[in-house]
């Protein structure tokens, strides 16, 4: 029998502490100081109520009816979309490699906090404290130059922070979602409670609060004629609710049937973009007490946190060890929003794997962890930034662009997003998911979103001569980069092939043959339904039910 989330709760604050992440910390606050304050949170928030909510409410739901990962999810809805709850399984696999390099990033800059009250204590030594201790170098050859000494080497402090990295993510994951449920409740609220006491620095003896509030909220007009303002709006409400890669299947398939989708969904997208405007206020405040403004920030989230973040640390007070102290109140509160997301993504591929082969479930968690772990290890090389930089381009500009533009066409229009619909609004009445709003969404608005997205981004590609950064060696793009595209959308097609060679045709055709399609599970529902309805309303008409004494 599958695993069920302990509680309502537990699903909520999990989804919320998966969409919450270091995206929200830093690319969000960098976005706004990039496109005009409040006019890049204005389009945020009208992508999020058009293309991010009902996509989050879509994957949710589809997952609890299908009882499973983000391959079932999709092949419940038509047989020939599995390979896309792969590919979205394959990419989130590798956004794991190095997204827990970035966490460990996160973990090293907490150890090396003091150093910003001793021997990098002014602006333009904090700046360099990051790249140092990694040993970054520029380019992507991991033969040792004359200017690039440290190019294959490994930091041994970092290779630590990673291991710890790793093992923080697997034990918040290993015993099931019984124990995320319980993880959550700390590492949800801890991170929102540093991130009001950083604010409240931000607030305290700030002779520029009010412009940096204003440069927040207030919006530049002319920012909403700039096509690259909707551009990023749109990306980032698609990337920060956890949506497109295969979270949401696996976490919706540990729901209950009595569970509220819809409420919960409108919880989830609200509490993340609470968090986003919270982390905005932060650096904004933080940035402009130290006399620097928006045109010292930067949309580039390790820009951001690692160089620009810390020459505003050193300069918070006059004190070097309270500066010491809230660095590390900084990166603590980047771990905490950094390890939610870490382990939900390693629930999402596991669930995937072990619901595919029938394995168990802690044990593929396991082995799945160490695979990741091995190939992370790449990305703290001298050149492994520069690495971890194509992946994350390509994964993130065109293959989760791609899983989503497939989700959108294979729901809105091979299947029928009204049943989807009817699951979703299931279990409330206070609050429906209006027809006109989600399936605009599902079966035009995210269809178009997302191939707009895409065209741009491959515009983008062709005029920088099919190469993401020039700087960068041809052979490290093609490999980090289009080789490992091509792998994520082929995945769905060499699980099949690894099927056939592990079960034989009789076996394939009994497992579809047990099968259930969407309608033929809305039967089981109503039929148990039926039997609930029955049972509760004959142990109502028991006589004497009432007088009867609880047992002792």
């Amino acid at each position: 029998m599958r695993e069920k989330w302990s509680n309502r709760g537990a699903f909520v604050l999990a989804s919320i502490g998966s969409a919450v992440g270091l995206g929200n910390a830093w690319r969000f606050p960098g976005l706004c100081a990039k496109y005009g304050g409040g006019a890049f949170l204005f389009a945020y928030i009208i992508c999020m109520l058009a293309l991010g909510i009902p996509l989050l409410m879509m994957e949710t739901a589809i997952g609890r009816k299908a009882q499973g990962g983000a391959p079932k999810a999709m092949r419940l809805v038509n047989k020939k979309a599995e390979p896309v709850g792969w590919a979205a399984v394959a990419n989130a696999f590798v956004i794991l490699t190095y997204y827990a390099v970035v966490f460990a990033w996160c973990i090293l800059m907490c150890f090396l906090a003091f150093k910003f009250a001793t021997t990098h204590s002014t602006p333009e030594t904090a700046s360099n404290l990051w790249a140092e201790s990694v040993l970054n170098t520029s380019g992507t050859s991991f033969i040792p130059s004359e200017g690039r000494p440290n190019a294959g080497n490994i930091s041994i402090i970092l290779l630590l922070c990673l291991g710890l990295a790793w093992a923080f993510i697997y034990g918040c994951i290993r015993n099931g979602v019984s124990q995320v449920g319980k993880v959550v409740k700390f590492t949800v609220f801890l991170p929102v409670a540093m991130l009001l006491i950083l604010a409240g620095r931000g607030f305290i003896n700030n002779p520029h609060l009010g412009e940096a509030l204003g440069a927040l909220f207030i919006p530049k007009w002319e920012a909403f004629g700039n096509v690259n303002l909707w551009v990023a709006a749109m990306g980032q409400s698609f990337y920060s609710l956890s949506i497109m890669m295969a979270i949401m299947f696996a976490y919706g398939s540990y729901l209950k049937k009595t569970s509220n989708i819809a409420v919960d969904s409108i919880i989830i997208a609200f509490s993340d973009l609470a968090i986003s405007v919270l982390s905005g206020i932060v650096l904004f405040t933080t940035m402009y007490s130290t006399g620097k403004t928006v045109a010292d920030m930067s949309d580039s989230g390790v820009k951001t946190a690692y160089i620009i973040y810390p020459t505003a640390i050193v300069n918070l007070t006059p004190f070097g060890v309270g500066n010491a102290i809230f660095g590390f109140v900084f990166y603590f509160m980047l771990c905490t929003l950094a390890i939610d997301s870490a382990f939900s993504i390693l629930e999402g591929v596991a669930a995937a794997v072990a619901d595919k082969f029938k394995l168990p479930k802690k044990k593929t968690t396991l082995i799945i962890a160490i695979i990741a772990a091995l190939i992370s290890i790449v990305y703290i090389t001298g050149v492994g930034v520069s690495y971890l930089d194509i992946v994350d381009n390509w994964t993130n500009a065109y293959s989760l662009i791609i899983i989503g533009l497939l989700e959108a066409l294979f729901v809105g229009w091979f299947f029928k997003p009204k049943k989807v619909l009817n699951e979703i609004n299931k279990n409330t009445d206070k609050f429906k998911m209006p027809s006109w709003w989600f399936i605009t969404s599902i079966k035009i608005l995210a269809p178009l979103a997302l191939g707009f997205l895409f065209v741009w981004q491959i515009i983008a590609l062709i005029k920088n001569g099919f190469r993401y950064e020039k700087s960068y060696d041809l052979a490290a793009e093609i490999i980090a980069g289009w080789v490992v595209t091509v792998l994520v959308f082929a995945s769905g097609f060499i699980i099949k092939f690894v099927v056939k060679k592990v079960k034989n045709s009789a076996e394939i055709a009994e497992d579809e043959a047990n099968e259930l399609s969407w309608d033929d599970l809305d039967k089981q529902d109503k039929y148990e339904d039926e039997i609930t309805t029955l049972v509760e309303e004959s142990v109502e008409n028991i006589p004497g039910r009432d007088s009867v004494e609880e047992p002792k």
